[in-house]
């Protein structure tokens, strides 16, 4: 099969590889759909390496090139032998992670056990631990990783299933770590304001979930120095800042009455940000640590922070727990609300790429562009 293979940083190249064997209780999918995310264009820069030896040690891309992609939409065409509830020809999204439930493990790990799948002490990660992932023609993976899509939306929006169960995630631990400020508080305890650093895909899913799902009415601001990204922004419910024409600080305070923000999302990844969280949130309030990267900081810029005891939340991932039939219950309820129409993923998707020899250019430089948002592969 033909798959676009990353054998050093910025170095892309499709080539021709073999696809993996179907297990008995895999499946193998022909690829429609693969979402572009934040972390590819970190591990293509050579800024993140995932795919870890069993010391702990990034194995380098020359040593093992890898396939990245791991938002997939596709159909199935080879079922496993003991695989018996899905047809040959079903549209699904795929679960990258490979976790206890996966492998099919009689005792599950301490995390599988308890609803938070994705730290699985044996996890293995499709696109991103050095498994091949969704920029190839097909991807090999277990059966009860992919959830049939119920609806006629289009592969590129079922592709967008990845992205939103990791908000999902992020949002349910939240709900149920402690904290001073919280969602579902008194008036007194509950969180009024809300700031989300970064409009990019993430933010603007954290924007919609928090109004459409959690039914958050207070205020919900926005920042990003990208036009069409604050409009985006503006039209899922959120007020949108510019940091670059105005002072946010000075906007937070006065949208707030003063207070700051009870609870602030940082979704852009940028270093820069952690400097000025301290000026834009309320003592003892809640920081979700979700963009990576965040180069041009040092962890100095956490000190003013840490004065101010909040409450920091690294979510990561789609974890959570299992449906019965063992299918990952984030991604069963982030698929729903897109099929529902309760969250719109459509306005993001702003760039598609119909062949795998555009990619390598996709990751060159397409990103940087002022009207991009989310770009989809539809090899």
């Amino acid at each position: 099969m033909q798959a676009v293979v990353l054998y050093g940083p910025g170095r892309l190249e499709v080539r021709e590889v073999p696809c993996m064997p179907v297990g008995a209780h895999e499946v193998r999918v022909r690829v429609q759909a693969v979402g572009l995310c934040g972390t590819d264009l970190h591990i293509v820069a050579g800024r993140a390496n995932y795919h870890l030896d069993d010391s702990g040690r990034p194995v380098p891309l020359d040593v093992q090139p890898q396939i990245l992609g791991h938002e997939i939409a596709g159909i199935i065409d080879e079922l496993g032998a003991n695989v018996r509830d899905l047809p040959m020809g079903a549209r699904v999204v795929v679960d990258q992670g490979r976790t206890c439930v996966s492998e099919g493990r009689v005792r599950r790990c301490e995390y599988c056990s308890t609803g938070d799948s994705h730290q699985c002490e044996f996890y293995r990660e499709h696109g991103i631990t050095g498994l091949p992932g969704g920029l190839a023609e097909y991807v090999v993976v277990p059966a009860v990783n992919v959830v049939r899509i119920d609806s006629d939306i289009e592969p590129a929006v079922a592709a967008m299933t990845e992205p939103l169960a990791c908000v999902l995630h992020s949002c349910d631990v939240l709900i149920r770590t402690a904290a001073r400020y919280t969602l579902a508080g008194r008036a007194e305890r509950g969180i009024r304001s809300v700031v989300v650093c970064g409009a990019g895909p993430a933010g603007l899913l954290f924007v919609q979930y928090l109004r459409n799902v959690l039914h958050f009415d207070g205020l919900l601001l926005v920042s990003d120095p990208n036009p069409r990204k604050r409009a985006l922004a503006e039209r899922f419910g959120a007020e949108p800042i510019d940091p670059v024409s105005t002072d946010l600080a000075a906007v937070v305070r006065e949208r707030t009455g003063g207070r700051r923000a009870e609870l602030l999302i940082e979704a852009a990844g940028a270093g820069a940000v952690y400097a000025m969280i301290p000026r834009l949130v309320r003592k003892q309030a809640t920081v979700v640590m979700y963009g990576h990267g965040h180069e041009g900081a040092e962890l100095s810029v956490l000190n003013q922070l840490q004065f101010l005891e909040p409450t920091l939340i690294a979510a990561t991932g789609a974890s959570g727990g299992f449906e019965p039939d063992g299918r990952p219950s984030a991604y069963v309820g982030a698929l729903r609300l897109i099929e529902r129409g309760v969250v719109d993923v459509s306005p993001m998707i702003t760039h598609r790429y119909h062949t795998l020899d555009t990619v390598p250019a996709a990751f060159a430089g397409d990103h940087c562009m002022p009207g991009y948002v989310k770009g989809i592969v539809l090899p």
